[in-house]
């Protein structure tokens, strides 16, 4: 399954490049989220409840930075597992493009996923991502606004 999407964000580039590499913006912004620590400038782990049609599930996984392309692009990967709800694994490519005092970002969005999960059918879960995926960047968005 693949996601893409572009969203403007009513903030310079370099402070949200540094929200986006801030634990505590990530949690407040991540849908579901109960625990974000880092654990290295690289290194997350995560616990999130999500729900996906019928099945709820608690997920705790470890992501992974990629920021060689910093500030303008970065990378993320990652993998979860949902004990016998299932499993995912994937990554994302962000860039982040300076607009006046605005910053465009775009992301890529690559997902995995094995299962209960995976038998609710593409549909459900690519309705889901999406929507997930909206409201992550929508709190986003909003967090940077208030900042």
């Amino acid at each position: 399954m693949e996601l893409a999407d572009e969203i403007i964000i009513n903030a310079p580039k370099d402070q949200v490049y540094a929200a986006l590499n801030d634990p505590k913006v990530l949690k407040q912004c991540i849908p579901g989220c109960e625990e974000l620590i880092q654990h290295s400038d690289t290194e997350l782990e995560a616990k999130v409840v999500l729900k996906v049609g019928p099945v709820k599930a608690r997920f705790g996984g470890e992501v992974t930075l990629d920021k060689s392309g910093a500030p303008d692009a970065f990378s993320l990967s990652g993998q979860g597992n949902g004990g016998t709800a299932g499993h995912a694994k994937g990554g994302a490519d962000v860039t982040l493009t300076a607009d006046g005092d605005t910053t465009i970002l775009k992301y890529v969005a690559k997902a995995q996923i094995g299962g209960k999960i995976a038998q609710l059918g593409s549909r459900l879960i690519q309705s889901t991502a999406k929507k997930l995926a909206g409201r992550f960047f929508t709190s986003f968005a909003k967090v940077m606004e208030d900042a």
